[in-house]
């Protein structure tokens, strides 16, 4: 039987390094867990609190979860990663170093004759539009090569820290559920159906898991967190659905 995963927004790093480390061990117990029957992994961002990668520096940190990502990657299973609002500073150490994949933008997948389109979901849909404007500024390569000429040891703290200061992981307005007129995937996602049908949508960045239906046999669902929910998406060929993990 097919089995393709999907998890996202674990924020590893957040709030510090210490208070992560129990979530990071869980995250690895689980990918130790799907990887004896997982036909392929997808990682919706958000996998790091904070994530740049210099030249010749990424953060320190993390070596379980890259290890076993690179164990995954070795023993032949596809590992898929989606930047998130978090770590879309990200270049191609994974690529280089793991051999996965790193997506910008969401992208189209057909498993067993269903087509998804999967992505992050930051600054999709109607709506945020501070958030866009924020964006712009963050991903311009001139901002980020002013961010390259600070020493890391000064830039990757002074970015951890304004990340957890402005509540940036979660706040309690992302784990409420504020109606299908105002999420904005879920109104993004029956704007795609307009032009195109989608079997799933498949998203992260809101932190609450959610499974709606947006056209008669199209569906929107969100991944929930790593950090109050544990939960992840597992389509088997015919059906997706949202598991926690315990």
């Amino acid at each position: 039987m097919l089995k393709i995963y999907f998890a996202s927004d674990q924020h590893f790093g957040a709030p510090t390094p210490e208070k992560s480390f129990p979530r990071e061990q869980k995250f690895v117990a689980w990918l130790e867990e799907v990887r004896k029957d997982a036909d392929a992994i997808f990682l919706l961002g958000d996998l790091f609190d904070f994530w740049f990668e210099y030249r010749k520096v990424v953060p320190k940190g993390f070596v379980r979860v890259l290890g076993k990502l690179a164990e995954i990657r070795d023993s032949g299973i596809p590992v898929y990663f989606f930047t998130g609002n978090h770590d879309l500073w990200m270049h191609d150490y994974f690529e280089k170093e793991l051999n996965i994949p790193v997506y910008h933008r969401p992208q189209e997948f057909t498993f067993n004759n269903r087509l998804f389109l999967i992505g992050h979901g930051d600054g999709l849909g109607p709506g945020d539009k501070g958030y866009k404007r924020m964006k712009k500024v963050f991903i311009n390569p001139f901002s980020k090569w002013l961010f390259r000429w600070l020493h890391p040891d000064l830039g990757v703290s002074l970015a951890q820290y304004l990340s957890v200061k402005n509540k940036l992981i979660s706040g309690d307005a992302d784990v409420k559920f504020l109606g299908e007129e105002n999420e904005w995937l879920v109104q993004y996602s029956k704007r795609k159906l307009e032009t195109k049908h989608y079997d799933y949508f498949v998203f992260g960045h809101r932190h609450l898991p959610m499974t709606i239906k947006v056209g008669e046999n199209s569906t929107y669902i969100n991944l929930g967190d790593w950090i109050g929910y544990f939960t992840y998406g597992v389509f088997n060929g015919e059906t997706f659905e949202l598991k926690e993990y315990k």
